[in-house]
């Protein structure tokens, strides 16, 4: 469960509930109860990334040990990376590179991001075994990347973190 987008939507509900005390809430029309909730726009649908069940399909259709990973711990693994990292479609690059469909990509090809040379020459494509290594010990698996990050020594982790990113960031497998 990714809980940033839920606590920035509760603190925003609770902002707009206080400044707005005086007014009452605009009621629903009444033929939206009869018809459901108002559709969804596709882009904001898109933002939103996929939903639970989608996520347990991409998980269920990934090779072993990926498709038995704990997307939980994947998304905690996470968190050590997003203060470099997005992840979403079309999202910024940061200290690192938006990581949205890196899977099946060359090193170093995303044109809005200046890589180390080390990574420029590395010449692979990326996938589970070459992020893995990446993951346990960067400087190690790659002399002279400006990667900063110390690595995740527990295979579990990797594992998860590796797995998370497959559902989150657009992988076909």
């Amino acid at each position: 469960m990714r809980l940033g987008p839920i606590l920035a939507a509760c603190a925003l509900a609770a902002l707009t509930t206080a400044c707005n005390k005086s007014e009452p809430a605009p009621a629903a029309p009444a033929a939206e109860d009869a018809a459901g909730p108002a559709p969804v726009p596709a882009a904001a649908a898109a933002a939103a990334g996929p939903s639970d069940e989608e996520k347990k399909a991409v998980l269920a259709s990934l090779p072993a040990p990926y498709n038995t990973a704990d997307l939980e711990n994947g998304e905690a693994r996470f968190a050590l990376c997003q203060s470099c990292h997005t992840i979403t479609q079309g999202g910024a690059n940061m200290t690192g590179p938006n990581l949205h469909g890196v899977f099946g990509r060359k090193s170093a090809s995303n044109a809005e991001f200046k890589y180390s040379d080390a990574l420029k020459a590395a010449n692979w494509t990326w996938d589970a075994d070459h992020l893995n290594q990446w993951l346990e010990k960067p400087q190690t698996f790659l002399p002279g990347t400006k990667m900063a990050f110390a690595g995740l020594k527990d295979a579990k982790d990797r594992t998860d973190l590796i797995a998370f990113l497959m559902v989150e960031t657009g992988h076909k497998p």
